[in-house]
C-alpha cells in the first residue's frame, strides 16, 4: 500500500481532484498508480475538467510521486488513506469523505468516540467557561475533543482538554506544516503529544478563507456529536452544524443571552431544532448511547446543506466549468441581484469559489 499511497498524496497535490474525482478515477483504473498513466481522453471522459487535465498532465510531468511523497515523511507528517484500518471510522461513512489526511501527532483508535466542540471566535466569558467546563468533562470521560483550532471557542476547547490530560484532535484549514492562527502554534504542538494535528490539505497550503467551510465537514464527520457553545448569526460554527445535521449527527446547543451577538446563531439553531444542552449528565448519556461500527459502503452521493432550493439549481450549472452571474442569470432567469446573494451563501458554506470578479467555481476539495 505504500507504493500506492504516494500516487494518493500526488493526485491531492492536482487542482480540481476532490474526493469524488478520487473515487470516478478508483473506479476507472483500479488503482491510482494506474490513473497516473491515464491520457487526457480517459480523464475527460469521466468528467475532469480540461484546465484541471492540464494541470494535471504539467503536474505529472514535473512530479516523481515517490519524492514527493518521502519529501512529506520526512517533515514529520504522517499520511493515512481511506482504506487504511486506522482512518477515523464515523469519517469514513460520511458523503466524499476526504480520501487522505495529512497528520502529526497520534492518531486515536479509529473506534474512539469523538466529540466536536465549536464555536465563536469573539466569546463571551460565559461561553468560555462553557467550554472549557463540557470540554473537560468529556475528556476525563474518555471522549475525543475534536475542533478547528481557531481563537476563541476551539481554542478553549483544545486546552481544557490537555488540561485533563485527555485527547484531542484539531482539524486545520491550512496544510498541518502552516499552523493557523500562529499564537496556537505552542496548543499545536502540545496536542501532538496525545493527539493530532490533521488536515486533508497538502503540505504547505497556506490558511485561506475558502479552505474552512470544507474543513468543518471533517469536524462534524469525525465526531458522534457536536456542541455548539456560542454562534453569532454568520458564525461558520453553523456551518459545522448543518454539516453535522445533514451527517445524521446529534447537534447540541448551548443556550445563550437572548440580547447577546453571540448567542443569536446558536438560540436560532435551536428555534430549528437542535437540541438544547441543559445538563452535563445527558452528554454521558448520549456517549454511551452510541456505538461507532465499520461502514459498510463510501459509495454515496455527495449531499449537502440547501435552505434554498434555487442554490442547489445554481450549484448544478457550474458542474462542468465557472460561471459569471450574468450567464447564471440568463440559464435562470433570475435577476443578478438574487444571484449575487446566492453565490455568496454559497461561498460561505465553502461549495464554491470566486474565481474571478463575479465568477464562481465549485470547490473541488469537496467534489
Amino acid at each position: 500500500m505504500a507504493e500506492e499511497l504516494q500516487f494518493w498524496v500526488a493526485f491531492n497535490h492536482v487542482n480540481g481532484i476532490g474526493a469524488v474525482r478520487f473515487r470516478q478515477l478508483l473506479q476507472k483504473f483500479g488503482t491510482l498508480e494506474k490513473a497516473w498513466s491515464a491520457s487526457s481522453i480517459e480523464l475527460r471522459l469521466i468528467g475532469i475538467q480540461e484546465k484541471s487535465i492540464q494541470f494535471f498532465e504539467k503536474f505529472r510531468d514535473q512530479t516523481d510521486p515517490e519524492k514527493l511523497f518521502q519529501s512529506i515523511i520526512g517533515k514529520g507528517i504522517s499520511v493515512i488513506s481511506w482504506n487504511d484500518e486506522n482512518y477515523p471510522s464515523l469519517l469514513k461513512q460520511i458523503s466524499a469523505p476526504p480520501p487522505i489526511l495529512y497528520y502529526k501527532g497520534i492518531l486515536p483508535d479509529p473506534q474512539a468516540k469523538y466529540i466536536a466542540v465549536v464555536g465563536t471566535r469573539r466569546m463571551t466569558s460565559y461561553g468560555r467557561e462553557m467550554a472549557r467546563e463540557i470540554s473537560s468533562f468529556l475528556a476525563a470521560h474518555q471522549v475525543v475533543i475534536v475542533s478547528g483550532l481557531a481563537r476563541g471557542i476551539d481554542g478553549i476547547a483544545h486546552q481544557a482538554a490537555l488540561d485533563v490530560g485527555g485527547c484531542t484532535v484539531a482539524v486545520l484549514g491550512c496544510g498541518v506544516d502552516k499552523i493557523y492562527p500562529p499564537e496556537h502554534r505552542i496548543m499545536a504542538e502540545k496536542i501532538t503529544a496525545n493527539g493530532a494535528i490533521l488536515s486533508d490539505y497538502p503540505p504547505g497550503t497556506p490558511p485561506d478563507r475558502i479552505n474552512f467551510p470544507p474543513r468543518n465537514r471533517i469536524i462534524s464527520g469525525m465526531a458522534g456529536g457536536c456542541i455548539i457553545v456560542e454562534a453569532g448569526e454568520k458564525s461558520g460554527s453553523l456551518i459545522t452544524a448543518r454539516f453535522a445535521a445533514e451527517q445524521g449527527r446529534e447537534v447540541f446547543v448551548i443556550p445563550g443571552n437572548f440580547n447577546a451577538p453571540q448567542s443569536q446563531g446558536s438560540n436560532r439553531l435551536i428555534r430549528d431544532g437542535a437540541r438544547p444542552l441543559c445538563d452535563k449528565e445527558e452528554l454521558l448519556e448520549f456517549i454511551q448511547s452510541w456505538h461507532c461500527s465499520n461502514p459498510v459502503s463510501m459509495i454515496k452521493p455527495v449531499q449537502m446543506s440547501f435552505e434554498d432550493p434555487q442554490e442547489r439549481e445554481i450549484l448544478s450549472l457550474i458542474e462542468l466549468e465557472a460561471l459569471h452571474i450574468d450567464e447564471i442569470s440568463r440559464k435562470t432567469a433570475l435577476q443578478p441581484g438574487r444571484i449575487a446573494s446566492i453565490m455568496m451563501m454559497l461561498e460561505l458554506k465553502g461549495f464554491v469559489i470566486e474565481v474571478a470578479p463575479q465568477t464562481y467555481q465549485k470547490n473541488h476539495s469537496i467534489f
